[in-house]
């Protein structure tokens, strides 16, 4: 089989298909990218580049549809360089969400299209519109809809999708989801497993291991969208009352998604002026023992999750962070915020426990409980692993089930199937998120 990879950020979602399918020699394997990123031997890489930016003078609402024009045209010429270089595709495993895939069917009319879901823009019932400092105009709902415009011939284009959650399947349009199927991108839980030996050294040289009363929150970065002003108040908290904690927080200082804060500066900044500091600038709280560890290497990232007794996840109705996954497959508990999709993979009480993203003291009181009851934490831990193992394992789960539907798509195999949700994920209690 001929396979070409499509992704921006080379090699994003495809990192495992793409060593799978390069690992066997009966198969092509050729990635798009804009990024130069070392591949697995046997796949090869075509950059492309946007000959330009969008104009300024654009329509704010369809700025953004013509720089992803622009990335679908630099894919599509790194896509005749194959092409003159002999490689055709049978299926073609693409991301939609920058432009890349817009003329890659118009190129390669008879390659199987499977495109990776992972977001449908909505106006209401998603992360629009659940800010209620941020309400929902008139503006916003156009601007919504313009901003779906490069998904929605994506969705036209394709043979077959896949959502990693029920939830992104469903926030889909009607017509489509039928033809998505749910399968999460995997965790390596033999890599992401607990360590009671795991320590984590602090900037200052001190160290911390499991026994210590260590509590953690990470995000790409530290911005609302993953609920940072909801952690840094239940933070403060925390660290009023309890005088021998240590919070580990990881993440960088950017804007991954929404929008810096008025006036400037970082969340951080912000964040640290209003729960840490007083009108003088003195230091309300031991913030001390709130370290800033920014962006980790991997090891060391998981040797955070590995000392942690309770790992705060708070997130927007959006895309689910690997990280989540990861820190259950190492043994932490999660606190989490009730919103979609983390209830989807959470059950309060079963494993993890779940809070109000906006209620600072409620989280604050949740984390509590897991550092006061030991033996709830053990069985809430016990449970987070096996969820991850048995729902998310990539070599066993979830890496598989991508593999099979691959080749499915590639054989026709699936046309006129039902798009219902994959084991993988089951629906959440009650119906679909």
């Amino acid at each position: 089989m001929r396979i070409l990879f499509v992704h921006q950020n080379t090699p994003g979602q495809y990192k495992h298909l793409v060593r799978h399918f390069a690992a066997d020699p009966a198969h092509q394997v050729a990635f798009i990218g804009k990024v130069q990123r070392e591949l697995p031997a046997g796949a090869q890489l075509a950059l492309y580049r946007p000959t330009r930016e969008p104009g300024e003078a654009t329509h704010p609402y369809i700025r953004m549809f013509e720089g992803q024009v622009l990335h679908g045209q630099g894919a599509v010429r790194a896509g005749l360089a194959l092409q003159k270089e002999g490689f055709t595709p049978d299926v073609i495993c693409a991301h939609p969400g920058w432009g890349e895939a817009l003329f890659l069917k118009d190129l390669f009319p008879q390659a199987r299209l499977l495109l990776y879901c992972e977001f449908f823009y909505r106006a209401e019932g998603s992360d629009v519109g659940f800010d209620p400092e941020r309400p929902v105009t008139l503006e916003t709902r156009c601007r919504i809809r313009a901003k779906n415009a490069t998904l929605l011939t994506g969705l036209d284009a394709m043979d077959w999708g896949v959502s990693p959650t029920e939830w992104q399947r469903h926030q889909h349009p009607d017509a489509f989801r039928p033809r998505i199927s749910v399968i999460h991108d995997g965790v390596d839980t033999a890599v992401c497993r607990p360590d009671p030996a795991a320590t984590v050294t602090l900037p200052d040289g001190r160290t911390l291991s499991r026994d210590d009363e260590v509590v953690t929150y990470v995000a790409r970065n530290l911005e609302p969208y993953r609920g940072f002003p909801t952690f840094m108040r239940a933070a403060a908290e925390l660290l009023r009352r309890r005088p021998n904690l240590h919070i580990l927080m990881v993440g960088g200082d950017e804007v991954s998604y929404g929008a810096p804060p008025e006036g400037g500066g970082t969340w951080r900044e912000r964040m640290w002026r209003e729960t840490m500091l007083d009108a003088a600038g003195t230091p309300k709280h031991e913030t001390a023992r709130l370290h800033v560890l920014g962006k980790l290497p991997y090891e060391q990232y998981l040797s955070v999750l590995r000392v942690s007794r309770a790992h705060i996840y708070l997130t927007f109705p959006f895309v689910l962070s690997w990280s989540m996954l990861e820190a259950m497959a190492c043994g932490a508990v999660i606190v989490g915020s009730d919103t979609p999709p983390v209830a989807e993979v959470i059950e309060d009480g079963v494993n993890g426990l779940l809070t109000d993203f906006y209620d600072p003291m409620a989280l604050a009181d949740r984390v509590e409980t897991v550092l006061d009851e030991p033996d709830l934490r053990a069985a809430l831990s016990a449970a987070a692993r096996r969820t991850a193992v048995e729902r998310f394992d990539l070599a066993t789960v979830c890496l598989p089930a991508q593999i099979r539907l691959l080749q499915d798509v590639q054989a026709g195999r699936m046309a006129g199937r039902a798009g219902v949700p994959s084991p993988v994920i089951p629906s959440p209690p009650g119906g679909e998120g």
